[in-house]
């Protein structure tokens, strides 16, 4: 590049980095996604930050690390996770979302309009945005046992409800880790499919509610192992067929064949950006107004897992994303009219 050429390039790349926009969508998971293609067919122009690897996901978020997706409407043969979420980011882009493959790092959300910086670029000048969608997510917490990267997906998950039903965990024992609602509910749930659910609780006691608890305790293919946590997964190289488990109170080694490992351990919401500048609950979940996605902020939209601690599904993703997409359009003709 010619010097005089190397200027004109810097100056472009200076009006990209501190750009004003209508509305940025942080997030490039389903309710990321359906939030710009609601926006961008309404010609709002909306601008996403899909992340570089934000909150540890590839573009994407979590569908990107899962492998056949069977209970999302209109896919009759499953697709996997990649491509699904690939699918979504053409359809975006179809639609005319600008989208930019870096992680917002830190917003301002004290002025009009909001504030916000990419990472690296902290020291530098701002960009702007009149209306701002929060669609970044929450991460399962994992146990991080030697073995689980390799067989994550491959026999381990921490969604039962999305990865039950796959057929290497039909007729098969399976386990859960956990001791809480969660726990009780996604071992329940997998008696459905597997041969025989074990449910590995740390403790001598359950954390549940006494409902969940005893729908746990009365099952007969559910056994609990108490004061047990997993130590290591096994494999053939290709699918999980045994936890190596610990008793907390003894120290007794013990080996558990299994086909499928589930966490129910909870999840970890991607607030970090947010935090001290949005209402949040107890768990870090940013709180919106009941049947809406309005946060604490006017002019500031939550939507998908970072809001949502009950179900997580890609499908219910979707539909607070286009929840999002159409208050923050009706607040941008209220706000901002042509």
């Amino acid at each position: 590049v010619r010097p005089n050429n190397q200027n004109v390039l810097s100056r472009l790349l200076t009006v990209q980095r501190n750009m004003h926009s209508k509305v940025v969508i942080i997030g490039s998971g389903p309710a990321g996604h359906t939030a710009a293609l609601y926006l961008s067919r309404a010609t709002l122009e909306p601008v996403m930050f899909e992340g570089l690897f934000a909150n540890g996901f590839a573009p994407g978020g979590q569908l990107t690390t899962t492998t056949d997706v069977e209970n999302y409407p209109g896919f009759p043969e499953g697709i996997m996770g990649g491509e699904m979420m690939d699918k979504f980011r053409e359809q975006s882009i179809r639609f005319g979302t600008k989208i930019i493959t870096e992680t917002v790092s830190k917003v301002d959300l004290s002025t009009r309009p909001f504030k916000f910086w990419r990472e690296n670029h902290e020291d530098k000048e701002p960009d702007t945005t009149d209306a701002l969608i929060i669609a970044t997510g929450a991460a399962a917490k994992r146990l991080n046992l030697p073995g689980e990267e390799i067989y994550w997906q491959k026999g381990i998950s921490a969604c039962a409800v999305c990865d039950g039903a796959l057929p290497i965990f039909r007729n098969k024992p399976l386990a859960v880790v956990g001791g809480g609602d969660s726990a009780a509910e996604e071992a329940t749930f997998l008696t459905k499919f597997g041969s025989h659910v074990f449910v590995l609780v740390r403790r001598d006691k359950l954390r549940a509610s006494k409902v969940m608890a005893n729908r746990l305790l009365s099952n007969p293919n559910i056994t609990v192992l108490w004061n047990t946590i997993a130590i290591e997964c096994k494999g053939d190289g290709n699918v999980l067929n045994l936890l190596i488990t610990k008793n907390t109170k003894t120290g007794e080694i013990n080996d558990l064949p299994i086909n499928g490992l589930f966490y129910a351990i909870g999840h970890v919401p991607a607030t970090d950006l947010v935090k001290e500048q949005l209402k949040l609950d107890s768990d870090g979940y940013v709180i919106t107004e009941p049947d809406s996605t309005c946060t604490s902020v006017d002019g500031v939209f939550a939507a998908g897992d970072v809001k949502d601690k009950r179900y997580r599904q890609a499908v219910t993703s979707a539909g607070s994303g286009c929840m999002a997409a159409l208050e923050c359009e009706r607040w941008l003709s209220e706000h901002f009219p042509e």
